[in-house]
């Protein structure tokens, strides 16, 4: 009951406070969507991949845990492909249906879910919190993975369906900054100089601090043009495929790799994150069915709040540490 109080007060409602924010000022003033998503996509998105690769030390242990994580990537676009063929989807569809299960929400909604769970009363050894620091590195492994991947391989598959082949596509994404950011942020890691005493550091700061919210109201605005259709069976089977058959391939992963403890309930409670919010911004800039990817965002994380229960509760009574 703590964690899904947690949620829904320090999750659901500041997300969602937001998400109504962008929706009301559209209503007012007639925004413009598209805008909004490149300023998101090619400002925001970069500084906060490269705030965030620059600033994290990922141990040699930490290997295991990154290939989980793209492993789960390269599942989870098998089982969205299959599942677009049995129903017959369009192109755009399937690769909208793609993206909405390969990318979760493991930042904004990740991190501080991962940091109450590791600072509650069962971790709390004597006082202190043991377990924290190395269930929050595992937690920004797989946010950088995910934060990478969805601004570019997720803009891979929304430019599919509409740019005229592979070929075109791959060009689009190659377009997106978020690569060019991840690299430099590797290559300045290696220069005996620390880039966070530069004058120019907090300005990458203040961009990587601004994405949260400007990216839900973005959202908000979205869903104020969108026809929302609850009865959607799409959307549902993305949400259930997203929140439980998520989590069930981690479980996979994680046994044949033979991780125990920590490691393993990190890699399973993210793998049930709801969808992630960029997928939304994606699709609305390359005019992939920019409603049902809004509708996946708001549907998953909604029902987040039930299903995130009982997938920290399994993984912590599995994986004992």
């Amino acid at each position: 009951m703590r964690v899904f109080l947690f949620i829904l007060t320090n999750n659901l409602i500041p997300i969602f406070a937001l998400i109504c924010m962008g929706i009301l000022i559209d209503r007012k003033f007639h925004l413009d969507v598209s805008t909004l998503s490149k300023i998101n996509l090619y400002f925001f998105v970069p500084a906060f991949v490269f705030v965030n690769i620059y600033t994290t030390k990922i141990p040699l242990d930490m290997l295991k845990a990154l290939a989980i994580v793209i492993l789960i990537l390269a599942i989870n676009w098998i089982f969205g492909s299959v599942i677009g063929k049995i129903r017959r989807f369009d192109t755009g569809l399937t690769n909208a249906f793609v993206n909405s299960i390969m990318f979760y929400n493991s930042g904004n909604f990740g991190i501080p879910l991962i940091t109450l769970v590791y600072s509650s009363k069962p971790f709390i050894i004597n006082g202190e919190t043991p377990y924290l620091d190395f269930a929050l590195t595992v937690q920004v492994i797989v946010m950088i993975v995910q934060n990478v991947s969805v601004n570019n391989l997720g803009a891979f598959n929304a430019s599919r369906a509409s740019s005229g082949g592979v070929g075109a596509a791959l060009k689009k994404a190659l377009r997106m900054p978020s690569l060019y950011f991840v690299i430099a942020a590797f290559l300045f890691k290696l220069v005996p100089y620390d880039l966070t005493q530069f004058p120019l550091w907090p300005a990458f700061n203040y961009a990587r601090n601004g994405l949260i919210s400007v990216a839900l109201l973005t959202l908000g605005i979205q869903l104020s043009h969108t026809k929302l259709q609850l009865k959607d069976p799409n959307v549902y089977l993305s949400v259930f495929s997203r929140l439980i058959c998520g989590p069930i391939i981690a479980l996979v992963l994680v046994l044949l790799f033979g991780i125990d403890g920590i490691m393993a309930q990190v890699l399973i409670i993210s793998a049930g994150l709801p969808t992630a919010v960029n997928t939304a911004l994606i699709s609305v800039e390359f005019k992939n069915h920019p409603d049902f990817a809004s509708q996946v965002v708001m549907v998953s994380t909604i029902l987040s709040s039930i299903t995130l229960t009982g997938v920290i509760y399994f993984a912590t009574q599995m994986f004992p540490v």
